[in-house]
């Protein structure tokens, strides 16, 4: 498993209905505007990393194209708001979400630009996070949002897979978490 050793304020945590999802307890990325580079510059430190996922056993390898893809896809450019803050700071949970991953779907590789990167197709799996929600007043952490997103990791020609971005990031409708609603 991976060996990234810095100050990561990060939990797996399990939610009244028995799903799981990561807890992240800091906001490092704050503002209006993420600063993707600094983004980008924290998700290098993972590259060279590998993590399993717990349903399939799968590893997870995190390779040198992952940071410039989370940061500067074309989905990631899109992202406006507090789902852009959502995905900036996700980037913080990168192993406990690997770890949590679900519901494996397979897609053949359908865009010549990754004929050789993604040569055995690509793999969606199914992760959740929640970020805490600040009272302005206070300070305080009021509530946590959660959010699901989908977990996209390509499938190379020496037979790894590899994380390659999150997409489809969405706040889940249902009601805030409040600390009382999940073990941790």
């Amino acid at each position: 498993m991976g060996n990234i050793d810095r100050e990561r304020n990060v939990t797996v945590a399990t939610d009244l209905d028995g799903s799981r999802f990561v807890l992240i307890s800091d906001v490092r990325f704050k503002g209006k505007r993420e600063d993707w580079k600094n983004v980008e510059a924290f998700l290098k430190e993972y590259i060279g990393e590998f993590y399993e996922i717990e349903e399939t056993a799968e590893k997870i390898f995190i390779s040198s194209d992952f940071p410039d893809e989370f940061a500067n896809s074309e989905y990631r450019i899109r992202l406006k708001g507090a789902v852009s803050k959502a995905k900036a700071n996700a980037s913080q949970a990168v192993p406990e979400l690997i770890q949590i991953a679900s519901n494996r779907r397979f897609s053949e590789n359908r865009k010549t630009k990754h004929r050789s990167d993604a040569k055995l197709g690509w793999y969606r799996y199914d992760v959740r996070f929640a970020l805490p929600v600040y009272n302005d007043r206070t300070g305080n952490v009021e509530r946590y949002n959660i959010y699901k997103a989908v977990m996209l990791v390509r499938h190379a020609e020496d037979e790894k897979k590899y994380l390659y971005d999150f997409l489809e990031i969405k706040k889940e409708t249902s009601s805030p978490l409040e600390s009382e609603d999940c073990t941790v």
